[in-house]
C-alpha cells in the first residue's frame, strides 16, 4: 500500500463512520416516539394515582394533577385485603414458575439431547398444541377439575404448569441444542446419568433461557385474570389480578384514581424483575434462535 492511498483509505474510513452514525440517528428517531407512545399508558396511570377523588373522570382529561394526593394508595388498603392478595398472588406465581421450569427443562432436554423413535413427531405435536385456544379447552378442563373437586383451590392454577408448557419446551430445547455436547460425553465419561447431565450442567449454563421462561411465566401468572375468575369462588382466596376489579364495587371504586394507585403497585414487581433480569432476558430470547 503507498503513501498516496492514505488519504482514500481516511475519507473511506469517515464516510462509513458518518454512514453508520446516521444509520443510527435514524433509528432513534423512528424508535423514540414508539417509545413515548409505548410508555403513555404507564405514565397516564401513575399521574391518574395521585389525582384527588373524582378528578379521574374529568373531561378533556388532565395529565398532570394540579393537587397531588397520596392518599389513594391507604384507600386502596383500606378498600381490599391488598396484601392477602398479593400473597395469594405469590403462592400461585411461585408454584407455577417452579413447575414450568423443572418440567420444561426435562422435556425440553428429552428433545434436545436424547435420541429415540418419533422424537421429531412428538416435538410437532408439542408445538401444535400452542395452536389450540384456551376457550376450546376452557368447558372440559372445568369439567375435570370440578369432578375431581379442584375448584376454589389453586390446583387448578399450578397443576396444568407442571406438565411442560410447550413454549417453555420450545425455548429450552432450542437453547439445549446450541451447548456443546462434547460436555455430555464428558460427564457420561465420568459416571453422569442422564438428569445429572441436565441439572448439574446444562441447566447451570442455561441461565438465560430459564431466566427468560421464568419471566414470561412470572408475567402471564401474575396478570392472569381470566383463570381465577373461572377456578376461584371465595373472596379470601383471589389473587391481585381478580381482587384489583373488586375495587370498582367497594367505596373509591366509582374514580379511576384508587384503581390507577392499585394498578401501579400491581404491575410493579413485574417491571422490577425485568429490570433485574433484562440482561438474562435479552440473551436467552436471542440464543433461542440460533439452531433449530
Amino acid at each position: 500500500m503507498t503513501t498516496a492511498s492514505w488519504p482514500i483509505q481516511r475519507r473511506r474510513q469517515r464516510w462509513l463512520v458518518a454512514q453508520r452514525m446516521a444509520v443510527r440517528v435514524f433509528v432513534f428517531l423512528l424508535l423514540l416516539p414508539l417509545a413515548g407512545f409505548i410508555i403513555l399508558p404507564f405514565l397516564w396511570m401513575l399521574s391518574s394515582s395521585f389525582k384527588p377523588i373524582g378528578s379521574g373522570i374529568r373531561f378533556p382529561p388532565q395529565f398532570i394533577p394540579t393537587h397531588w394526593v397520596w392518599s389513594n394508595y391507604p384507600l386502596v388498603f383500606q378498600t381490599i385485603p391488598f396484601l392477602t392478595y398479593m400473597r395469594n398472588s405469590i403462592i400461585v406465581t411461585g408454584g407455577v414458575i417452579v413447575g414450568e421450569v423443572l418440567s420444561s427443562s426435562i422435556v425440553g432436554y428429552s428433545f434436545a439431547r436424547l435420541r429415540y423413535p418419533g422424537r421429531e413427531a412428538a416435538f410437532i405435536l408439542v408445538l401444535a398444541t400452542m395452536m389450540i385456544p384456551f376457550p376450546v379447552t376452557m368447558v372440559p378442563t372445568f369439567v375435570l377439575f370440578n369432578l375431581i373437586h379442584w375448584v376454589n383451590t389453586y390446583l387448578p392454577l399450578i397443576v396444568p404448569a407442571w406438565f411442560a408448557p410447550p413454549f417453555a419446551v420450545f425455548l429450552l430445547r432450542q437453547f439445549f441444542m446450541t451447548v456443546n455436547r462434547e460436555l455430555d460425553d464428558a460427564a457420561k465419561v465420568d459416571g453422569c446419568n442422564e438428569l445429572r447431565i441436565l441439572f448439574q450442567i446444562l441447566m447451570p449454563l442455561s441461565k438465560p433461557a430459564l431466566t427468560t421462561v421464568a419471566i414470561f411465566s412470572f408475567t402471564a401468572n401474575w396478570n392472569d385474570f381470566l383463570g381465577p375468575l373461572i377456578y376461584l369462588s371465595d373472596a379470601r382466596k383471589f389473587t391481585l389480578a381478580l381482587g384489583i376489579n373488586y375495587l370498582r364495587s367497594f367505596r373509591g371504586g366509582g374514580d379511576l384514581a384508587p384503581q390507577m394507585a392499585a394498578s401501579l403497585m400491581f404491575s410493579a414487581p413485574c417491571i422490577i424483575l425485568f429490570f433485574l433480569a433484562q440482561r438474562y432476558f435479552v440473551q436467552g430470547i436471542v440464543t433461542t434462535g440460533i439452531k433449530g
